[in-house]
């Protein structure tokens, strides 16, 4: 059993940035992939960011890409996504979520992953 809590969401402007991060236990970094998924009122739960078990590989949702960027520290068991550019529409619930994974993998389907957090919120706002 994993459990993931999830930490730094709140309420910015348009053009700020936020870092969420997420604790896991037991250890994840040998077997399990990362990522964050978000779901804003009204809307499926989507896949945002996702890193491999290793942390060599990171897959970002296209609306996204080029803004954020997920890490993790192995030895604090540590997964983050720093958010840049952060507009009204990256208004959300955002989960932290575990898979076990093959080397090198990164999953993006929400059916795929079997551990989540209880989400925080992200809103930007002016």
């Amino acid at each position: 059993q994993v459990q993931l809590v999830e930490s730094g969401g709140g309420m910015v402007q348009p053009g700020d940035s936020l870092r969420l991060s997420c604790v896991a236990s037991p250890r994840t970094d040998e077997m399990y992939g990362m990522a964050w998924f978000r779901q804003a009122p009204g809307n499926e739960r989507e896949f945002v960011a996702g890193i491999s078990r290793g942390g060599t590989k990171t897959k970002y949702a296209d609306s996204v890409e080029g803004r954020f960027t997920i890490s993790r520290e192995s030895h604090r068991n540590n997964v983050h996504l720093q958010m840049g550019s952060l507009t009204p529409e990256d208004t959300a619930v955002y989960y932290c979520a575990a898979a076990p994974v093959h080397p090198g993998e990164v999953k993006t389907d929400v059916l795929q992953y079997q551990y989540w957090g209880r989400g925080i919120q992200v809103n930007v706002s002016s």
